[in-house]
């Protein structure tokens, strides 16, 4: 993408309000398919029991579980910024103290206004590992987060750049979606682990383990119950998977719309071109940003391999697009924007 072609602000924000409401109803939706589908396969499992056994009626899980995904998505929706920054460790700086953190805050607000957004909070994060990340519900509950590896590796241009991709975060509304993708991870995942202790422990429904009539009903269950069953519960081992994977693939594809909103705002792409190859070829391990947050930073600070390439499959199991590939649209926009100044071009590593 071009700087000289205008990015779309307001098409970007909508369709990520529109993608969000989806995942919301897409999210109580399945909660509520884990719930009324249990309750369906217990009825079936039970009708045939003894009159003084239990009989499932009353679809008590479904209606648990479609209130509980309720408030756990307005709860995510509501505490998810706070809870990825908590993650993290990061501390916010509201007095800068040395120069370090006085250029940061300045970086923030100058990017703040060449985006024309309120100036985010500003957050720092110890790690020698260079990294960033932006999390908010909106504009005006934004928060920025920078390592102290990358205040120590980059130059003023390269974290302005930086900072500026962030902000396009921002401005795009992404951090409202990734943001609550990443509070849902966070919770399926806590669920999902329960469940396999309960599994694990050897759950079993009384009715089935009884005899008599209810031994003989368990002998006729139908073929639709048992795939249904079996449907059931790799729904909820594969919970945690499909929403991380989902996380993945939402976020990979706004990477280069932030990088294009970086040259935009910063009127040199050089500069983030600059920055995204030394954050790549840092050998710092990341101790502080987690799985769960991980699809929020400018760079995968997992190190994972899917990362590193290009295709369908990349697209679906890598968090970011290929750091070289992402350099060398930067340095394409910058070669494009010297020649039309009618600057002299050098080649750069």
């Amino acid at each position: 993408m071009a700087m000289s072609q205008p990015i779309n602000f307001f098409a970007q924000q909508d369709a990520n309000r529109r993608r969000t409401r989806w995942l919301v109803v897409t999210f109580i939706l399945f909660f509520a398919w884990l719930g009324f589908g249990g309750d369906w396969i217990l009825w079936e499992l039970t009708r045939g029991a003894p009159p003084n056994a239990y009989r499932h009626a009353f679809p008590w899980m479904g209606t648990v579980l479609t209130v509980f995904a309720a408030l756990l998505a307005a709860y995510a929706w509501h505490t998810g910024p706070t809870k990825v920054l908590w993650s993290t460790g990061a501390r916010e700086i509201e007095t800068p103290a040395g120069d370090a953190e006085t250029r940061l805050v300045n970086v923030v607000e100058e990017m703040a206004i060449a985006a024309g957004v309120p100036k985010p909070r500003v957050w720092l994060i110890d790690d020698a590992d260079p990294n960033a990340f932006a999390t908010g519900l909106d504009a005006e509950r934004a928060h920025v987060a920078v390592t102290t590896g990358l205040l120590t590796l980059c130059t003023r241009d390269e974290l302005q750049a930086v900072i500026a991709h962030e902000v396009g975060h921002i401005k795009n509304l992404d951090v409202r979606l990734m943001t609550f993708l990443a509070a849902l991870v966070g919770a399926v995942a806590l669920i999902a682990d329960g469940l396999g202790r309960t599994l694990r422990s050897g759950f079993r429904f009384g009715a089935v383990t009884g005899g008599g009539k209810s031994r003989g009903k368990r002998d006729n269950v139908g073929p639709l119950v048992l795939v249904l069953l079996a449907v059931w519960l790799l729904s909820w081992l594969l919970a945690p998977m499909v929403t991380r994977l989902l996380a993945l693939g939402v976020s990979r594809k706004r990477e280069f719309l932030a990088d294009a909103m970086s040259a935009q705002f910063t009127r040199n792409p050089l500069a983030l071109a600059s920055a995204l190859d030394k954050i790549e070829h840092a050998a710092e391990p990341t101790t502080s940003i987690k799985r769960g947050a991980a699809h929020l930073c400018i760079a995968d600070p997992l190190g994972r391999k899917s990362s590193l390439r290009e295709g369908k499959l990349a697209d679906f199991f890598g968090t970011h697009p290929p750091m070289a590939l992402r350099v060398a649209r930067l340095k394409a926009m910058g070669y494009q924007e010297r020649k039309r100044e009618g600057q002299p071009i050098q080649a750069t590593a």
